[in-house]
């Protein structure tokens, strides 16, 4: 093969993929990761976090992690370190936040659900939390230990 084939081959090759009819020019290309990847593997959480939190769920949100695969669990961990968890069943989606199961099928369980992730987002970051992040390591409590109440 020579020079000039090489190259009629290469151009030919280019052609072929990079065609006017597949490149319309509105898709954008971009090498950053999505900040949520589980996200691309179910768009349906997506859904429902927006219904939860809006679209602009990003700002409130710092990690959805996998959980369990059945019943498909995710937790969702607020910017300020509280999490609450999402449960799939075929049915409808199970929010359980701060302990409390709402039924996300039901308008007034939803609305509810949206009601209590907003409680927990103003509390806000807890000092331990604060000094935990600056110095790098958890902020540990002591172990409480029960009251001695005397024998009768």
């Amino acid at each position: 093969m020579t020079k000039d084939e090489l190259k009629e081959k290469i151009k030919s090759i280019v052609n072929n993929i990079y065609n006017p009819e597949t490149l319309t020019g509105k898709e954008e290309i971009t090498l950053d990761a999505p900040k949520f990847p589980v996200l691309a593997k179910f768009p349906e959480l997506k859904d429902i976090i927006i219904d939860l939190l809006t679209d602009q769920y990003e700002i409130f949100v710092t990690d959805i992690q996998w959980v369990a695969p059945r019943p498909t669990t995710f937790r969702i961990i607020l910017g300020n370190g509280e999490p609450f968890m999402l449960t799939y069943t075929p049915r409808s989606w199970i929010a359980q936040i701060e302990g409390k199961k709402y039924y996300l099928l039901n308008l007034s369980e939803e609305e509810q659900a949206a009601q209590a992730i907003a409680r927990m987002l103003a509390y806000g970051v807890t000092e331990e939390k604060i000094e935990a992040g600056a110095e790098g390591e958890t902020a540990e409590t002591p172990a409480e230990t029960p009251e001695e109440t005397p024998a009768a």
